[in-house]
């Protein structure tokens, strides 16, 4: 009997944020943020990824143009085209609520257009709570950006890479990835429920805590690590952007020898991969 063919899972759109800061070593070179997945987590459990998750509906809502700043419908959807310039833009959102949410850092500005530091006992007390309402599911993002009076970054996150998971596996994200600098005045801090840890770790080093297993990445991971590794400062990184093509990125799964591969579309073949 003729096997029957797989559903083909859709993708859910995402987004991930990969967070730089300067060295906390003088000459070194820069870091990123990874956080480490709860192991109870369904998709990459265990793993160190960036900060992000799928678009909430409220994340591309009609009037989410008006909480961002330096960044419209229409740019953005010029620069995601196989979205709709709203959930285009929603990306941004996302983005930007979900590496609060995860690491407690707030890409948003105030009045004056500077990014809000969170520094007094107070407001880390105020949006701690901001960030429990919001984990929680009984607060959205708007809310508080109204009560705060308070915009979205958008122009903090450049647009740097596009990845969608295999058709082979039954979570699927088509995920879009920004690089944007950390706040200095804010401090990163694990959600402890879909996140148990966090570390901060130059490009080379990253992967080389990888090659060394005390880390697990993902290809995506790797990939945009080893992208990283080719700049030297954060402005570097945020140049680079400017004018980039951004394909996305489809790899398939392959059984090898017991062990599935990922294999990327040039043919290069990374893996063993989970699945």
């Amino acid at each position: 009997m003729k096997e029957k063919a797989r559903k083909i899972v859709q993708p859910r759109d995402a987004a991930t944020v990969i967070l730089m800061r300067e060295p906390r070593d003088s000459g070194g070179p820069f870091e990123i943020l990874l956080v480490r997945r709860h192991a109870r987590s369904r998709f990459c459990s265990e793993f160190h990824v960036y900060p992000g998750g799928m678009l909430d509906e409220s994340d591309w809502a009609p009037e989410i143009e008006s909480f961002c700043t330096g960044m419209d419908c229409t740019t953005a959807g010029s620069l995601m085209a196989d979205l709709p310039p709203v959930k285009a833009l929603g990306s941004w959102a996302a983005g930007i609520r979900e590496t609060f949410e995860e690491v407690g850092i707030l890409l948003a500005s105030d009045s004056s257009g500077s990014l809000i530091s969170l520094q007094s006992p107070e407001d880390r007390k105020r949006f701690q709570a901001y960030r429990k309402e919001l984990n929680k599911g009984r607060l959205q993002l708007q809310k508080m950006l109204e009560a705060e009076g308070l915009k979205l970054a958008a122009d903090r996150l450049f647009y740097f890479s596009h990845w969608i998971t295999p058709e082979a596996l039954p979570l699927r994200y088509n995920v879009r990835f920004f690089v944007a600098r950390a706040p200095q005045c804010q401090e990163a801090l694990h959600d402890g429920y879909e996140l148990t840890d966090h570390i901060w770790l130059s490009p080379a080093g990253a992967l080389r805590a990888c090659d060394e297993g005390r880390i697990a990445l993902v290809l995506p991971t790797i990939s945009t690590l080893s992208e990283l590794t080719a700049f030297n400062t954060i402005d570097q990184v945020i140049k680079s952007t400017e004018g980039k093509k951004i394909p996305p990125i489809l790899t398939r799964m392959e059984l090898v020898e017991d062990n599935y591969v990922e294999i990327m579309p040039d043919g290069s073949i990374f893996g063993p991969s989970p699945v």
